[in-house]
């Protein structure tokens, strides 16, 4: 089956591509740099030929506000479109658990934005929902650091490898369309200042994780189960701590 991944040279997308060539199918990684641009559509008619399956898996350049909406709608309009000239049967999307409760949040107005042109589209669809990635900890941390404190919400936090993300998005990707989502997260829950001082002594890092109830994600002040899955979600199996046992020589 040939398979394209839009955003196929990123993080979770080189992970695509290498667990469905491993499956036996055709995993063909699309992004600007190997010619494919969705913002402009160039490249999307010649490497969609054949494809019976897209995942997208691409991310803005720019996380604020109207830049990262200009993103997704225009690239999942010109996507869409050429997935419908292409008669491509199965549209899947990685997007973010709490994108309804929090349309206040720019990223997550976004991709809603983007959820909502699938849905409407004319191709058979599943959406992803994940907690945020192992792989973002020290970014995130980074952005909430004053001084030498890291200022966090005590609110619930559920993140997730990406591997086990890939897994997921790519088992859905073989299987026929949900026309729906689904949920998925790591397998331990925790507050979120409690993760990132558990993170900041596992890194031996210095800076002091300071509880703030009005530190901000993404630029808002967030409520107690904003970041984390509703009943009936998918849990993953690798847990942070050995999650950095394996990636510690990497």
């Amino acid at each position: 089956m040939k398979i394209v991944i839009i955003g196929g040279t990123g993080m979770i997308g080189s992970k695509l591509v290498t667990k469905l060539g491993e499956h036996g199918h055709e995993a063909v990684p699309a992004a600007p740099n190997t010619g494919v641009d969705t913002l402009t559509g160039k490249g999307l008619s010649e490497v969609l030929d054949g494809a019976s399956v897209v995942i997208d898996v691409s991310n803005s350049p720019s996380f604020e506000d109207a830049a990262v909406l200009e993103f997704f709608e225009t690239s999942t309009r010109n996507l869409l479109a050429a997935e419908a000239a292409a008669g491509v049967r199965h549209h899947v999307a990685l997007s973010v658990v709490g994108t309804a409760r929090r349309p206040d949040i720019g990223y997550f107005r976004a991709k809603l934005a983007q959820e909502k042109l699938i849905e409407e589209s004319s191709t058979g669809f599943s959406i992803v929902h994940a907690t945020q990635f192992f792989e973002f900890a020290r970014r995130i941390a980074d952005d909430a650091t004053d001084g030498s404190t890291v200022r966090m919400p005590p609110v619930a936090f559920r993140p997730i490898a990406g591997d086990e993300v890939a897994r997921t998005v790519g088992r859905v990707a073989v299987g026929s369309p949900l026309n729906g989502s689904i949920e998925i997260a790591g397998p331990e829950q925790s507050r979120m200042d409690e993760f990132f001082r558990n993170a900041l002594t596992a890194w031996g890092d210095p800076r002091e994780v300071v509880t703030d109830p009005h530190a901000r994600y993404f630029g808002a002040e967030l409520n107690e189960r904003d970041l984390v899955p509703g009943d009936g979600a998918t849990f993953g199996e690798i847990t942070y701590a050995d999650w950095l046992k394996d990636t510690a020589g990497e």
